[in-house]
């Protein structure tokens, strides 16, 4: 079990990285040369990607160790973008999201001594950092929320490319939100099939829409740039809408009811660090509420929203989570979720 330091990152629920790793660290590291290519979205969606901008952006700020970044435009760019930056010397390379692991497995073997990190992903080789999370428990959380908070007793769901990975995260909300209300209706509706799904606001307000015709007060998203359609269709509305990866609570104050965070930030900010002082470690982690690698978002921006009362229920769930006592079901455990 290692420890990653979130000492001077911002304060926000969840902070603070156990990890569980299994592998010895490299040797120490004289002088590093950072890098990150971003998938598809693009580096400012206000989300996962630019999460990961922001763990760099901070790096750089503490260190004043500078980084390369690489935003795709298309699928035949990363392992493109992967390779020129290993061949320029690069290292440690963060590549971001799931849809990078082919083209890594076969640049991580070209280039053995050079270190990688990928997000949401698995990579088995010798000088790779494979970051995964609980997705499903901190959107147990917010679905607790949402359900507390709607006073139609309809909620509803965005999510980008129809994939496991965002089902996990769907699965998860609909389960918290029955925890709290056992009646509530959840509907749900997925962006695309095609990497575009992640950047298409347009879709995203119309579906979103939809789901408030039909009577959804609360609309969770988790669709990258498309998201914010959904944020923005909610606020216009006089709904709710719930954020994911990133803080987006200050996206539209008043009208965003939390945001479901995704440590990207963190687990960028620490690879890169472990990186410089000479203790990076290859191996899986794997990051849930126990981690605090998932959480929600509180702040100024929708304390007036997150009563007392819902607070104290979803702080309760979690505290239950980390414990045991309420077990997440993990969609991609056998891609069923429970009714």
């Amino acid at each position: 079990m290692a420890q990653w330091s979130s000492a001077r990152l911002p304060s926000v629920i969840g902070l603070g990285l156990a990890l569980t790793i299994g592998h010895a660290s490299f040797a120490h590291a004289a002088e590093i040369k950072p890098a990150v290519v971003y998938d598809l979205g693009g580096k400012f969606d206000k989300s996962f990607n630019e999460g990961v901008a922001n763990g760099a952006m901070k790096f750089k700020q503490d260190t004043g160790i500078d980084f390369r970044d690489f935003e795709i435009q298309n699928d035949a760019q990363r392992e493109q973008a992967l390779r020129r930056f290993a061949h320029d010397g690069y290292s440690p390379i963060v590549a971001v999201g799931f849809t990078q692991a082919s083209a890594l497995e076969k640049v991580a073997a070209e280039f053995p001594d050079i270190k990688f990190a990928i997000i949401d992903a698995v990579v088995e080789k010798p000088n790779v950092r494979s970051i995964v999370f609980k997705e499903h428990e901190g959107s147990f959380l917010v679905g607790l929320m949402a359900a507390l908070a709607s006073k139609s007793g309809k909620i509803g769901f965005v999510g980008g490319m129809d994939i496991p990975l965002i089902r996990k995260f769907a699965c998860g909300y609909v389960e918290g939100a029955k925890y709290a209300k056992p009646d509530i209706e959840v509907m749900q509706n997925m962006t695309g099939t095609t990497g575009a799904a992640w950047n298409d606001p347009v879709k995203g307000g119309e579906l979103a829409k939809s789901q408030m015709d039909r009577g959804a007060d609360v609309i969770y998203h988790a669709a990258g740039g498309t998201g914010l359609g959904v944020l923005r269709a909610a606020a216009d509305a006089g709904k709710l809408g719930i954020g994911v990866d990133s803080n987006q609570d200050g996206l539209f104050p008043g009208h965003v009811l939390t945001s479901m965070l995704k440590r990207v930030d963190i687990a960028t900010y620490n690879t890169f660090t472990d990186a410089k002082n000479g203790q990076f470690s290859p191996g899986v982690y794997v990051l849930g509420l126990k981690e605090n690698g998932v959480a929600y978002a509180l702040d100024d921006n929708n304390k007036a929203l997150v009563t007392s009362q819902i607070k104290g229920a979803a702080d309760k769930a979690s505290s239950d989570i980390v414990a045991g006592t309420i077990k997440v079901h993990d969609y991609m455990a056998d891609q069923k979720c429970p009714d």
